[in-house]
């Protein structure tokens, strides 16, 4: 675990203390860019490229509490940068299909959960995936997205909307 004094380090320039930092949050990150990409290899190489940023960018933190925030707000920009750059739909891979049917109708219903979240817009795909895989709250949610907490609550409110359209349909064309 690290400190607000590493935090304070890594902003002056202390390498060890900016790989310890990492060290610390690399699961966190690699977590968040799985979500947008799933795919081991490409949530890495997320990862890879959040370190590079926020190691070239770290002297630009002005508040050392605002570093987790600001490393989730890299790897959001970092992943959604990578899904512009393949502009492919990521196929969910076949060992997960068959480890999900193993698990009836409960996995059923959250693969479709888990389809129905990619065919949301990247906006609110970002505020499920901090609200309900993160457990963030609006109000830092409202932080890394750089928009007022009210926004987060009606984009939220529009994001679960959409979804239960998406899962209505998809029961529908059952």
């Amino acid at each position: 675990m690290f400190t607000e004094r590493d935090v304070k380090k890594a902003i002056k320039g202390n390498k060890k203390a900016f790989a310890m930092i990492m060290e610390a949050e690399k699961a966190k990150i690699y977590r968040l860019a799985y979500l947008y990409v799933k795919n081991e290899n490409d949530a890495v190489e997320i990862v890879q490229e959040t370190v590079y940023k926020a190691f070239v960018s770290i002297h630009t933190l002005k508040n050392p509490s605002y570093l987790y925030a600001w490393l989730k707000k890299i790897a959001i920009n970092s992943a959604l940068d990578f899904i512009a750059r393949q502009k492919k739909v990521t196929p969910i891979h076949a060992e997960i299909i068959e480890a999900m049917e193993a698990k009836e109708v409960a996995v059923e219903s959250r693969l479709d959960l888990f389809l129905a979240i990619d065919q949301l817009d990247e906006k609110y795909k970002t505020i499920i995936i901090l609200k309900y895989y993160e457990d963030l709250p609006n109000r830092d949610i409202a932080e890394i997205l750089e928009c007022p907490e009210g926004t987060v609550k009606s984009s939220l409110h529009r994001a679960l909307h959409v979804l239960r359209k998406i899962l209505r349909e998809d029961c529908v064309n059952e």
